[in-house]
């Protein structure tokens, strides 16, 4: 699936991803997972993983930053959100954007 993105993005977001270890998988949720975005809307994605905290998230974005990607990509932790219904929200409609070890 390619949630609106060209490949190319996809595969540069990814390399990023493919820098750390302690990222299992990403998911994309929101209107790029559901399938009704825009050309301008954001990219919701959420990190599952071990050891992940604010400075590594933070190490992140600013790679994806420099991505030079026209979408702002919104990053968050799985293991961090405290609001049950974007929980509920990201198990119903999230799909699987980057998984560790595929290739793609």
């Amino acid at each position: 699936m390619s949630f609106g993105l060209s490949s190319i993005y996809i595969n540069k977001i990814n390399s990023v991803f493919d820098q750390y270890s302690n990222i299992d998988e990403v998911i994309i949720f929101g209107s790029r997972a559901k399938g009704n975005y825009r050309d301008n809307s954001d990219i919701d994605l959420v990190i599952k993983g071990q050891a992940l905290n604010l400075s590594i998230l933070q190490e992140i974005e600013n790679k994806l930053e420099e991505l030079y990607i026209p979408n702002f990509i919104d990053l968050i932790i799985f293991d961090k959100i405290d609001n049950p219904e974007l929980i509920d929200h990201i198990n119903r409609i999230g799909k699987q954007f980057y998984r560790k070890g595929n290739v793609y």
